[in-house]
């Protein structure tokens, strides 16, 4: 799991920062992808949702941090092709919920 955590937290961390505003530095790419990294680690065993939940809270968490940067949220995430889909947060500027609307 290691391995493919380490390429996945990569490839969200990338999805992120290509939508982030304003535009990350490496230094701050690295820290979103450490802190992902340390979600994806939570617990294996956890359910799809969760994990996504762990992820986007680990993306709250940053910005909250920095207070200087918004990006998207992951919306899904493919082990296999460690392909990322991500979601912009509702006009509100809050996390947009997987049930219960907006």
């Amino acid at each position: 799991m290691s391995m493919d955590a380490s390429r996945l937290a990569s490839a969200a961390a990338d999805a992120y920062a290509a939508e982030a505003k304003p535009p990350l530095t490496e230094e701050l790419v690295a820290k979103v992808r450490d802190a992902l990294l340390a979600a994806f680690h939570e617990t294996d065993a956890a359910a799809e949702t969760d994990r996504l939940e762990r992820l986007n809270a680990a993306l709250d968490a940053f910005e909250t941090d920095l207070d200087a940067v918004a990006g998207p949220r992951i919306a899904s995430l493919d082990e296999t092709s460690a392909t990322v889909t991500t979601q912009h947060r509702s006009e509100a500027g809050q996390p947009l919920r997987a049930f219960g609307g907006q």
